[in-house]
């Protein structure tokens, strides 16, 4: 740590002798510009107004110079204020153009949204119908299975119950139960 101390203070003396080198070596740009300045030509209009003998006439001819700026001024004012107001009509002009052009695309866009709706909405409907038709045709199928397997159904019953009456055309009554019973112990071939 020791040794950078010494060259800091090696490098602070040479910037001051830097400094003090600089100033003496060259003048600033302010003191420069004192001795160096040219100034411009003196205006023609300037001074060249030569004052009469008479005071009543230099009142006179300052009065005039007074009106003519006077006029002047107001020329220009006008031309200024009518300058402005074309400015201004025209600003006018281009924003009722802008905002009538901004209106039509409003209304076409609210047209065409209008257009999209519509054609949704139709398309909605043509969806909607379509699942209704096929959800009828889902049921049509449904009751016309359900329907089928219901005569399957009658037609088993009625074959079982037609298989009974067969079978039971060929019962035995109380009666002769007994009698066939003794016949079947007795004769067992016929069985």
């Amino acid at each position: 740590m020791a040794t950078p101390q010494p060259l800091l203070r090696k490098s602070s003396h040479f910037s001051v002798a830097l400094r003090s080198f600089a100033t003496t070596a060259k003048p600033s740009h302010h003191n420069d510009h004192k001795r160096n300045h040219k100034f411009l030509e003196p205006n023609s209009f300037i001074g060249s107004w030569e004052a009469p003998k008479d005071p009543k006439e230099a009142e006179a001819r300052l009065a005039q110079l007074r009106r003519d700026y006077g006029k002047q001024v107001k020329e220009v004012r006008k031309a200024y204020i009518q300058e402005m107001e074309l400015m201004r009509l025209e600003k006018q002009r281009k924003d009722d153009a802008r905002r009538e052009a901004i209106r039509v695309a409003n209304e076409e866009r609210k047209k065409l949204k209008a257009e999209v709706a519509k054609v949704k909405a139709e398309e909605r409907k043509i969806a909607q119908e379509e699942f209704r038709q096929t959800l009828l045709k889902e049921r049509a199928d449904k009751l016309e299975t359900w329907s089928r397997m219901m005569r399957k159904h009658e037609e088993k019953k009625k074959e079982k119950k037609e298989l009974l009456h067969k079978q039971s055309s060929i019962w035995i009554d109380e009666s002769e139960l007994e009698k066939k019973i003794l016949e079947a112990i007795v004769d067992s071939k016929v069985l």
